[in-house]
């Protein structure tokens, strides 16, 4: 039931365009007369001061840590965003930590992360199948509760981080399934792989790996996967188009897709998009609802349905986050995060072959 692994590469990506932030993007008028971007342009880095390598490494190096700090909320002390090396974010919806307090979007939450994933639709059993430090308070949605995974499928997990959503797939497989976490972050990689052993004494199950490669670049055999999910993740990628596109690839005809991302509601100003420390946060990357729909549709995935909820974001956003004041202070006077950013679900499948 093991996929085999395989390098799939991708050519040298050119720079992004600008398709979700400008000077005025929070005027209606300008964004009401902009034609529709497309698919590839809809999910590229919107900030023309990065670019995909400067992105990557942004993004690996706050995450490594929030690996190393066990996503404790001492992580979540924000630094000058001029260079990778000085961002010490909240991390993707926050940092948490079994024993602290949860992640929450676009910042440290009150909440501790156990009872913050409570909140966002995971039960106490599936809980109990967790390694404690698996459990850092980064998720935004629920990919698990829309997945409806089955005993004996196969399972990726984009972004995989310390395994969370990867420990709590693999009983729903049980035995004759497989999970397979990948992440490109050598840190939360080594934290994943150091949880297997507490999954399998609570479980008894030997069901899930992990493995080092990049989402646009998945290591993973074509047609070798039932389900693909992943938790607020794909809004980091400066290239989101071809992430669907490595989805289809690897899907097998009629399997699905399941993902809980961040994405706008109406665009950012280009303050926030531009500002590495959102960006780690999960933040400055997301795209509109609509061009999520694009890219989606554009890689070939059917049955589309997404579902905004922006409640989540009013639920896990908090005064007192520096990352939370900081977007804040960037939005129109009176606004809400929730005015801008929701917590999306995406469902689709890859279509049978005629």
């Amino acid at each position: 039931m093991n996929p085999q692994a395989e390098s799939h590469g991708g050519a040298p990506q050119e720079r992004a365009s600008r398709s979700c932030c400008s000077d005025d993007c929070c005027a209606s008028e300008s964004v009401s007369r902009a034609p529709a971007p497309s698919p590839e342009s809809a999910g590229r880095s919107c900030s023309p001061d990065r670019d995909d390598d400067r992105v990557r490494s942004a993004v690996r190096a706050g995450y490594a840590k929030i690996a190393e700090s066990g996503g404790l909320a001492g992580a979540t002390e924000v630094a000058s965003p001029t260079a990778a090396d000085d961002a010490s974010p909240s991390g993707c919806c926050g940092a948490g930590g079994g024993t602290g307090h949860g992640g929450g979007c676009c910042g440290a939450s009150s909440l501790p992360a156990d009872d913050l994933v409570r909140a966002i639709g995971y039960s106490s059993d599936e809980l109990a199948a967790i390694p404690h430090p698996a459990n850092m308070g980064l998720s935004c949605g629920n990919p698990i509760a829309i997945s409806s995974l089955r005993a004996g499928e196969v399972v990726l997990d984009l972004g995989s981080g310390g395994g969370f959503d990867c420990f709590v797939a693999g009983p729903k497989v049980g035995a004759n399934g497989r999970v397979i976490g990948v992440d490109m972050t050598p840190e939360m990689l080594s934290k994943a792989r150091a949880n297997i052993r507490a999954y399998r004494e609570r479980t008894g199950l030997d069901n899930v790996e992990f493995r080092l490669g990049e989402i646009e670049h998945l290591p993973v055999a074509d047609e070798s996967v039932d389900v693909v999910i992943s938790n607020c993740v794909i809004n980091l990628s400066p290239d989101k188009p071809a992430i669907w596109r490595e989805i289809s690839r690897v899907l097998k005809p009629g399997g699905r897709v399941a993902v809980s991302d961040l994405a706008l509601l109406r665009p950012l100003p280009a303050a926030i998009v531009q500002d590495v420390v959102a960006l780690i946060g999960c933040v400055a990357g997301a795209v509109l609802v609509d061009d999520t729909r694009r890219m989606v549709e554009a890689a070939g995935l059917v049955d589309l349905t997404l579902t905004a909820k922006p409640e989540y974001i009013d639920a896990m956003t908090h005064w007192e986050d520096p990352l939370y004041r900081r977007i804040i202070s960037a939005l129109p006077a009176g606004s809400r995060t929730s005015d801008f950013i929701t917590s999306l679900d995406v469902r689709a499948r890859k279509a049978m072959p005629r």
